[in-house]
């Protein structure tokens, strides 16, 4: 019986909750110009229309409302951009309005109270995290400073599939991937190394909690859709919070042990003014000297949300680019062919390893990267921005506190843009001046203005030494089973980061 009049409480609060938000959205409609909207449901607005993958939901409803479409998921007004022109109003026109961040349970939880860079609202303290990040983290030189640890761990790659190889037997593409740049950003941000016995987390495991983790912070609990105690009512009677503090505990618990590791006094002569010292030395270098700026103090759950940003991005986006890219060099054998031609033709045949300097003389992978990222860009929505003040786009008034999701998934298959927009091409980028770094939004993997990924140059390095090495030193072949190269699928799996479903299977055979 309790139980009953719970629900029945709840039921009336939240009709009571939604009659006072009907009420507001007619007044706002006669004040504002707002874009177009699908009929909504009470109090639930548009979730019901959210099942299946996000940025495929927000495409199906962008090709019937416009580039420009509202929703109300729950009570939080939410934008979805579907155009590079109407991207290009967000993020260069209006990018000082719209360049804040929605608060979730999962990313202040994750982010120590939003203590990061990435989702860390608009104002004095992230543009101070913003600029450590630039000048002190991804600089250029600080990118070149770990080119050997890259090199290394490419090489120990190319070793292991290299063993595959000598028995004929397929390698798991997709663990391949993610073991690689977990190697290289335990390495290069934590100063941890796989290879070596004592390491606090299995690798296996490593590549599920990123998994997890991401998978948290691209959901919502009721409380972040549903106001004030409603929300916090609904996850406590259905458990909305449980999940992410266990990906929490995990995480949390293993940056504190790097953080430890650090602190230890045999590990106090590895000073950050090392130019190969990892980024938690840097970081706790930084803290030990820092100036009296009253609002910028780091502290440990400052170095614990910059990891955060950095082992989640770092990890997953990279994997998840060159597994793309793997499946549609297979799935398109003419390209494979061409791309494995100019790099053993460029390059010769008799190379023991490949170097970071090999990379810029094959022009041709370049072109196959950028065509990955307009196919497959790692985070198709990139993350949600928040409106500070009112802004046009399109000629539609967005009020503040409205969510802003970029679909760039969407902008990089637009037919008024690309020619054949479903089909790998890597072509289509020869005598083209569009590039990824933001200046051009039909292609938009990075984002673009202030909050463009700062990581940016540090995640190519891996993708495109990865990549060149296991064209250069292996052919490859369907497993036993596949036929023909449709046998395998594109199926996408997961919200805030998207990689193929299935495990790309593939048998390597060294070419000689």
């Amino acid at each position: 019986m309790s139980i009953f009049l719970c629900f029945s409480w709840v039921f009336l609060l939240l009709t009571f909750v939604s009659l006072i938000s009907f009420v507001r959205k007619i007044k706002e409609n006669k004040t504002f110009y707002l874009p177009p909207s699908p009929p909504t449901l009470p109090i639930i607005g548009n979730l019901h229309q959210l099942s299946g993958l996000p940025h495929r939901c927000f495409h199906h409803l962008s090709i019937k409302y416009g580039p420009v479409v509202l929703l109300h998921l729950g009570f939080v007004p939410t934008v979805v951009i579907s155009s590079s022109e109407a991207a290009e109003e967000v993020l260069r026109t209006n990018d000082l309005g719209c360049c804040s961040r929605p608060k979730t349970v999962a990313t202040g939880k994750l982010s120590y109270g939003f203590k990061d860079i990435s989702f860390a609202q608009y104002g004095e303290y992230w543009r101070e995290m913003r600029k450590l990040a630039v000048v002190e983290l991804f600089s250029l030189k600080k990118v070149h400073s770990f080119k050997n640890i890259r090199e290394e761990e490419v090489g120990f790659m190319v070793k292991k599939v290299s063993e595959s190889s000598l028995k004929q037997s397929p390698v798991d593409l997709n663990k391949t991937f993610f073991s690689l740049t977990a190697s290289i950003i335990c390495r290069v941000a934590l100063g941890q190394n796989f290879n070596e016995s004592g390491f606090v987390i299995e690798q296996d495991r490593i590549e599920e909690l990123v998994r997890d983790a991401l998978v948290a912070l691209g959901s919502f609990t009721c409380s972040d859709v549903f106001p004030g105690g409603l929300g916090r009512l609904l996850d406590w009677l259905f458990g909305g919070h449980k999940r992410i503090n266990k990906v929490f505990e995990e995480l949390d618990a293993f940056y504190q042990h790097v953080i430890d590791d650090h602190l230890k006094p045999e590990a106090a002569g590895k000073k950050a003014i090392d130019s190969t010292a990892d980024i938690v030395a840097l970081l706790l270098d930084m803290m030990e000297k820092q100036g009296k700026k009253d609002y910028f103090k780091l502290n440990i759950s400052n170095i614990k949300g910059v990891l955060m940003n950095i082992f989640l991005a770092g990890i997953d986006t990279g994997a998840i680019t060159m597994i793309w890219a793997m499946t549609e060099l297979v799935r398109n054998p003419k390209v494979m062919r061409r791309a494995q031609e100019e790099i053993r033709t460029t390059l010769g045949l008799n190379k023991e390893k490949i170097t970071e300097e090999d990379v810029e003389k094959v022009g041709y992978l370049k072109l196959i990267i950028k065509e990955t990222f307009r196919l497959h860009p790692a985070a198709p929505l990139l993350l949600p921005r928040e409106t500070m003040s009112h802004v046009k786009i399109n000629g539609y008034d967005i009020p503040p506190k409205t969510q802003i999701q970029l679909n760039v998934w969407a902008i990089g298959r637009d037919p008024r843009r690309w020619t054949d927009p479903g089909e790998f091409i890597p072509e289509r980028f020869a005598n083209s001046s569009v590039d990824f770094r933001g200046q051009h939004f039909d292609l938009l993997p990075f984002g673009s203005g202030r909050r463009s990924c700062p990581g940016m140059s540090m995640a190519l390095a891996s993708v495109e030494l990865g990549l060149l090495s296991l064209l250069y030193f292996f052919d490859w072949k369907l497993p036993e089973g596949m036929v023909s190269e449709e046998d395998i699928d594109i199926e996408e799996a997961g919200n805030l980061t998207v990689v193929k479903k299935q495990p790309l299977l593939l048998v390597p055979v060294r070419h000689h």
